[in-house]
């Protein structure tokens, strides 16, 4: 659930606020638009940790996709159930 404050209540709910920072990320809004963020650099070295871990998982992703479209274009394919578990066989045998 998404902490959300006005500004107003940095003055008058501080230990709220502070309590929820030390729980998850706060949005403070300033004439009801979105204006900063909040945290304990608990939160915040937690949410940069995340935020690494989902980059270096896209980028691994990407590179996976590429690498299969090369396949494609240069036609390392197998179609079909059988012919995948004959090519992983074979290629199992010829790491022995």
């Amino acid at each position: 659930m998404t902490a959300i404050y006005s500004s107003a209540a940095l003055k008058t709910r501080q230990r709220e606020i502070k309590d929820e920072a030390m729980k998850r990320v706060v949005h403070i809004t300033e004439n009801g638009n979105a204006a900063f963020v909040f945290c304990s650099e608990e939160v915040f070295e937690s949410e940069l940790r995340r935020a690494r871990e989902a980059a270096a998982y896209e980028e691994r992703m990407r590179a996976v996709l590429e690498r299969g479209r090369a396949d494609v274009v240069d036609g390392n394919t197998v179609e079909g159930t059988d012919a995948a578990l004959a090519e992983i066989a074979r290629r199992a045998a010829h790491r022995v």
